[in-house]
């Protein structure tokens, strides 16, 4: 005996079920599954590949001397060695000591010579404010190869603090044209109403920007001690001008160079050298991400 359609919808009506629901549902999540595919497929792609140079600096850090030259790229044993040999190697402490101190108070010196300059030029208004913008937007678009030669004379002949980093610390007193940019850009989205209210109850400009203004600018304030700790942290360009000539004054970033050598490089050890170096600033892009990130997209809504 066999049931026509009206009676088995009907039949399944009254038990509460339908004999497609499972198929349906099956169909439903192999669907979903392929469509998340689909989508986050380049994601996924962008995140091996830049995840596959890493790995591999990883592996070569743990292999020995004679495997790193070779075509293995799984170690034969791992040498977890290699890093505590990196650690004891002469000068390295001195490297981290000189870059915390390059990047720290850089960044210190960055953020708090820029924050007034950018809160002038969001809310004053004054004669030759545009001028200003101007100025410290072509500063950004000049390149420090320009200057490189009279400042060093400068700096060597007149100051004589070749040598050290002092040459590189020193000027983030008087501001960066890039950070000031970046906080003028901020400061611009808050309300001048808050500002006014703040006048009213008889708060003058300093008070105002350290009682009202600075806490609104955590994100951006944020942004741009990232964005600087991470150019004194990696570079290489002005610790090489200035410091080459003192080990002692060297720099991580510089300091690599001696695991190079002459005729031959222990790519093992480079490489273990190179993680401990990008170490730091990978945790506190990943702690700090949240921040950087919010003080980034907020800048630029208004010019």
């Amino acid at each position: 005996m066999t049931l026509s359609t009206p009676t088995l919808a009907k039949s399944a009506r009254t038990s509460g079920s339908s004999p497609f629901s499972a198929g349906a549902a099956r169909t439903a999540r192999r669907r979903a599954a392929l469509n998340w595919v689909a989508v986050h497929a380049l994601a996924v792609a962008a995140a091996l590949f830049f995840l596959l140079p890493f790995v591999f600096a990883f592996l070569t850090s743990v292999m020995t001397d004679s495997q790193a030259l070779t075509t293995d790229y799984w170690p034969g044993s791992w040498q977890w060695g290699n890093y505590l040999k990196v650690w004891e190697t002469p000068g390295f402490l001195t490297w981290w000591r000189n870059t915390l101190l390059y990047a720290g108070l850089g960044t210190l010196l960055t953020v708090v010579s820029s924050l007034p300059v950018a809160y002038a030029l969001a809310k004053f208004r004054f004669r030759g404010r545009n001028l200003a913008l101007m100025a410290v937007i072509s500063m950004m678009m000049l390149p420090p190869q320009v200057t490189i030669i009279p400042m060093y004379l400068f700096w060597a002949k007149q100051l004589h603090l070749t040598g050290t980093l002092w040459p590189l610390i020193i000027p983030m007193a008087f501001g960066d044209a890039f950070s000031i940019f970046l906080l003028r850009q901020f400061l611009m989205t808050i309300p001048k109403e808050y500002i006014e209210a703040a006048r009213v109850d008889g708060c003058g400009d300093l008070r105002t920007l350290l009682r009202i203004v600075l806490p609104m600018a955590k994100p951006a304030i944020a942004a741009v001690a990232l964005f600087q700790f991470f150019y004194c942290w990696n570079d290489y360009f002005g610790p090489q001008i200035y410091a080459s000539e003192n080990h002692d004054a060297w720099t991580l970033s510089f300091g690599l160079e001696s695991f190079k050598g002459a005729h031959h490089t222990n790519w093992n050890l480079t490489m273990a050298a190179t993680l401990l170096v990008m170490a730091p600033v990978i945790l506190l892009f990943f702690f700090a991400q949240k921040a950087f990130i919010e003080g980034v997209t907020l800048t630029g809504v208004k010019g």
